[in-house]
């Protein structure tokens, strides 16, 4: 019976409000750190390089992820995550410095990365089919509502350079303490050989079935560091003040929000795969035509928000997509996979655009998110996966 009980209601929104924050922090972080550094005169490509901090760390962590989950339960990594991300956070301040910070943005990627690994499996795990498009599009919406307040925050910078920092610890502290009200929970058991197995052959059984569902969170981890870290530099540059990009990048947030429960629930009903593909065409088309227009902060922000209308939910489309082509007691390692791919992305699109805005190509930098996703569509129609949720 398709029903939420009491305990699964509490416990679902608890982690939706938690994870909300963690978009906030996210949503703040990016765009802030990039214009100071580029206030202070701090190279394009040192400033990309110094927003993979974020990236790296989750990347670190990753193969030691899963095990600690599967011993300890889910509440025990949360916690630890959340110490991790507000300590860092509210150590910002103290020390200015391109190297100490990146080391604090990488500690973040670490804490963030237990955040989201641990609620995705706990969401996934106990969401029937009939409701997963949904719970993980209200779990997207959720981080995607944070991530368009966070840049709203930016100008607080003007104040005193400590302040939004110092803001998003304190919130962060507040929502990680409500996850103290959940019973802790465990990870379905792996069962007969597959308990041998090793780290690295969980990982190839689970790219065999689903490795087409991890080009969701590869392109939008892509978008959220390239759009957040390095089109602020281009905008900046081009002449567009740091209140209309703030703006700008609260409309492809907003976006993404206003449509991210509907494709959810549109995939429940057609399919993921077709909601999927129409997504990665819609941001493709959006953003080539933002490059057209780019003159216009007005219409470059209309633009911005049709794309987050397709693409800003392929990341939750991309989890509910894995989760319902992967076995359940590889749900875990599909999670951390989502993560891994959504880290490679997000170092991709800081490093690309890095070297765009060295090499001052004649093409615009939005013609370059476009090309990018006209990759993915064409990847993902072509693409080929062997689906098969029983296997052991």
């Amino acid at each position: 019976m398709d029903t939420f009980s009491q305990v699964e209601k509490k416990r679902f929104w608890i982690l939706v409000i938690i994870v909300s924050i963690s978009g906030f922090s996210q949503g703040m972080l990016l765009p802030l750190i990039s214009a100071i550094f580029e206030r202070d005169g701090v190279s394009s490509a040192l400033n990309g390089l110094n927003a993979t901090g974020l990236y790296i760390g989750t990347l670190l962590v990753s193969p030691f992820m899963e095990a600690p989950l599967r011993r300890f339960g889910y509440k025990p990594i949360i916690i630890g995550g959340g110490i991790l991300v507000f300590s860092s956070l509210l150590l910002f301040p103290l020390w200015k410095s391109v190297v100490f910070w990146y080391i604090l943005r990488l500690l973040i990627g670490i804490g963030d990365h237990a955040l989201h690994f641990s609620t995705q499996t706990w969401i996934t795990s106990f969401s029937s089919q009939q409701r997963l498009g949904r719970n993980v599009a209200i779990y997207g919406l959720s981080f995607g509502t944070g991530f368009a307040v966070g840049p709203l925050f930016v100008p607080l910078v003007n104040v005193f350079e400590g302040l939004p920092f110092i803001v998003s610890g304190i919130l962060c502290m507040l929502a990680w303490s409500l996850v103290f009200r959940l019973k802790n929970e465990f990870p379905d058991v792996i069962k007969g050989k597959a308990v041998e197995e090793r780290f690295f052959t969980r990982f190839k059984a689970t790219i065999a079935v689903a490795w087409l569902a991890f080009l969701g969170p590869f392109g939008y981890g892509f978008l959220e560091s390239s759009l957040n870290a390095m089109y602020p530099v281009y905008a900046l540059r081009s002449g567009i003040s740091l209140t209309a990009v703030s703006l700008i990048l609260v409309s492809f947030s907003f976006g993404g929000m206003v449509s991210q429960l509907p494709l959810g629930v549109l995939s429940d009903k057609i399919g993921r795969r077709p909601v999927f593909l129409i997504a990665l065409g819609g941001g493709t088309v959006s953003f080539f035509v933002a490059s057209m227009v780019e003159t216009s902060s007005l219409a470059v922000m209309s633009m911005f928000f049709i794309a987050g209308l397709f693409v800003g939910s392929i990341y939750s489309l991309g989890i509910s997509y894995m989760s319902e082509l992967t076995p359940k007691q590889l749900l875990p390692t599909g999670n951390l996979l989502c993560g891994i791919f959504f880290s490679v992305g997000s170092l991709t699109g800081p490093f690309l655009g890095g070297l765009f805005l060295e090499m001052e190509a004649s093409f615009s930098f939005l013609l370059l998110i476009s090309m990018f996703l006209g990759l993915l569509f064409f990847v993902s129609l072509m693409g080929k996966i062997k689906s098969n949720r029983t296997m052991a």
